[in-house]
């Protein structure tokens, strides 16, 4: 098993990914991209604290979520349930993505963090590169 992920192993694995981009969605929330240029789609986003998210046991916003998308609502499910940091809420109700802390990535190896975010890029990358993607590994 691989060490414990942590927060800056993120922005690696995202950028170690074909025709990625950190650049902005939904006005201006820090996302990575795929594939870059202007009809990238977000596969990993940097959530700001907001009243949708919030701690059940403090009532304090979450400011530290990372929004990863996933390719279908039973891959989703897969992510929430059991003894794992990924979680959803009502916000993201009807939308194939889970959430996390960064302060709890370190509960996931770097390995499964890898997984995770490569099943992200594959949930809305061109097929193209799909393809070739998975031939290389």
């Amino acid at each position: 098993m691989s060490r414990p992920a942590r927060p800056e192993d993120v922005d690696e694995i995202c950028a170690a990914l074909p025709s990625t981009e950190f650049g902005t969605s939904w006005g201006d929330v820090p996302t990575w991209l795929v594939p870059a240029g202007d009809k990238g789609r977000g596969f990993v986003l940097y959530r700001p604290a907001h009243p949708s998210a919030v701690d059940p046991v403090s009532g304090e916003q979450y400011d530290d979520l990372l929004v990863v998308r996933t390719a279908d609502a039973g891959d989703k499910a897969a992510l929430v349930e059991g003894d794992s940091p990924f979680f959803t809420i009502d916000h993201f109700r009807n939308f194939n993505a889970v959430l996390v802390q960064q302060s709890r990535l370190g509960e996931l190896s770097l390995d499964e963090l890898t997984e995770v975010v490569h099943e992200a890029w594959l949930a809305v990358a061109p097929k193209r590169l799909c393809r070739e993607f998975l031939a290389d590994d």
